[in-house]
């Protein structure tokens, strides 16, 4: 099985590392100095789990380089804000895919696929649910940091995910359980609640999720958050795990937080870097279906703009 993984961040690389362990051939593209570094080093995962280290990784950093009619399988890695120029290079590449080449987008947010379906069809396109926290503490490692439930692996366009389940296998063997689903969608929902209420907060205040739960202050932004995403699930098309707000907090401060107490958000990672964040996949989508549904999301307005604003410093 030969895949290609665009996108060497912590998810990136510990997929690799991933479904590499267990006798995939990966390939990744990459640039600059992340490249050089996974020549020298290859690519380790480490952390949570079994540490795999894989040698010998080919690494691409131009597209007309990359073999023709070669992978089956397409991993997206990278931050959101790559999307559009990504599914532009694999629609003026799309040579380097087979007939029934899969492409599988492991992002936050929602919509993703979007951009790909401009170009490919809805039997090649797939999304994930990844609620693993991965980090990089260096360009060609990552580190496994927070595990509560399963990579899921399915369709946004109500096509059977059957077809992904050697990835789920292959990841699942790796250590870090995987299966596909039919109900994808009300599970990125749920993780579309879980970041959009903690992400850009967190990366605000410099808090850890743990403590935005423990201020009365912040507790009213969340709750206020929660109760806005509620109402445009409720007037689109979309569903979720939970009927009702109160229902979804329940487990949020009851096992979603404290399961991911000490960890710091990719939003706040991503400022300390000062580079463009996720916020227009997260809040930011939040604010576009509520313009379209016709519903006040005040909140979710006000965190997307001081983080908009914070970008705009750099």
């Amino acid at each position: 099985m030969k895949i290609l993984i665009i996108g060497a961040g912590g998810v990136g690389i510990g997929l690799g590392a991933s479904v590499a362990s267990q006798g995939a051939d990966i390939s990744i593209y990459a640039r600059g100095k992340t490249a050089e570094a996974i020549k020298e080093n290859g690519i380790k995962r480490c952390g949570l789990f079994t540490h795999y280290e894989i040698n010998n990784v080919p690494v691409y950093e131009d597209y007309d380089d990359i073999p023709k009619n070669y992978f089956d399988y397409i991993f997206i890695a990278s931050k959101t804000t790559a999307n559009t120029d990504i599914a532009d290079k694999l629609k003026n590449h799309r040579d380097i895919l087979k007939d029934n080449t899969k492409i599988i987008i492991f992002q936050n947010g929602f919509g993703n696929d979007e951009e790909y379906l401009k170009y490919f069809t809805k039997k090649q396109v797939y999304c994930a649910r990844v609620i693993t926290g991965f980090t990089r503490p260096e360009r060609h490692i990552s580190e496994v940091t927070v595990y509560t439930e399963p990579i899921l692996l399915g369709s946004l366009q109500n096509e059977n995910p059957e077809c992904l389940g050697e990835i789920a296998d292959l990841i699942t063997s790796s250590g870090i359980k995987c299966e596909t689903t039919n109900e994808v969608d009300k599970y990125l929902w749920a993780k579309m609640l879980y970041n959009c209420t903690l992400n850009a907060l967190g990366a605000i205040l410099n808090f850890t999720y743990g403590q935005l739960t423990e201020n009365p202050y912040t507790l009213e932004i969340m709750n206020s958050i929660i109760d806005e995403i509620f109402e445009v699930i409720n007037a689109s098309p979309y569903r979720t795990l939970w009927k009702t707000p109160d229902e979804y907090r329940d487990i949020f401060y009851s096992k979603l937080v404290p399961d991911t107490y000490n960890h710091y958000s990719s939003t706040y990672q991503d400022l300390n870097n000062k580079i463009p964040t996720e916020i227009d996949s997260l809040n930011g989508k939040i604010i576009q279906l509520a313009k379209e549904y016709n519903i006040n999301v005040e909140t979710n307005e006000f965190i997307y703009n001081l983080i908009k604003a914070i970008e705009s410093n750099f």
